[in-house]
């Protein structure tokens, strides 16, 4: 091994090249507001690259990106901040939120089953796609629960969540949601984390209905969705 294999092998330098690559990407995009151009996506296809370019594998890599992810936790544990600021307009479409979010889950459950089946994708593809709407370790958690695989579970939630944080704002416009609670729950709902931080760009109420949706959907899936699966299969 090379001095420079031994450089990019240790944690140090896979926390520097993320938050690097990260902040780098998250520059660009607020200066362009280009939807492709979503950090968490510019960010995850230059590692991508740069790991198959230097011949590294994720396990080399996840040495110090296991660091990065345990922030994870607290930083769903701080969406308690907006929701508090926000309790007054949870308490008044408290009833609303809840049967939207459990059809909005129902319908991306739907979607993902049909998407797996029509798309010769096997049993346990699909199996492992229907927690793609939740966040990280409740999915992983989940998918281990329904027999899933977690390496793919992951790789769906990482792209719903780019797709919803990209797309979801500008499909939401043009159908004419002009209300900031449901275009927060709306993301929240589709697209977890990484639709939440984009729904915070929107404003602070869209922020926190977005994080009320990813907390709940994620409580939602974890009880239902195996009851669901078991049912299925």
């Amino acid at each position: 091994m090379n001095e420079f294999q031994q450089i990019v092998s240790t944690p140090t330098f896979s926390i520097a090249m993320t938050l690097v690559i990260f902040s780098i990407a998250t520059v660009l995009y607020h200066k362009t507001k280009l939807f492709f151009l979503n950090p968490v996506l510019v960010a995850v296809v230059v590692i991508i690259a740069f790991l198959k370019i230097f011949n590294i594998d994720y396990d080399t890599y996840n040495k110090g990106g296991r660091f990065i992810s345990f922030f994870l936790g607290p930083a769903v544990v701080a969406l308690a901040l907006p929701l508090y600021h926000q309790r007054r307009l949870i308490k008044q479409h408290g009833l609303t939120l809840l049967i939207s979010i459990t059809s909005g889950l129902g319908a991306g459950t739907a979607t993902a089953v049909l998407i797996a089946k029509y798309g010769g994708l096997t049993k346990e593809a699909m199996i492992s796609m229907t927690p793609k709407s939740v966040t990280t370790p409740i999915a992983i958690a989940v998918t281990e629960k329904i027999g899933g695989n977690v390496s793919m579970t992951a790789a769906f939630v990482v792209i719903a969540g780019i797709l919803g944080a990209a797309i979801g704002p500008i499909f939401l416009k043009k159908i004419g949601v002009q209300s900031k609670t449901a275009f927060g729950a709306a993301i929240g709902t589709a697209s977890h984390g990484i639709g939440t931080a984009r729904a915070n760009e929107e404003g602070e109420t869209q922020g926190a209905f977005s994080g009320l949706a990813l907390c709940l959907a994620g409580v939602i899936t974890s009880i239902l969705l195996p009851i669901i699966i078991k049912s299925i299969f």
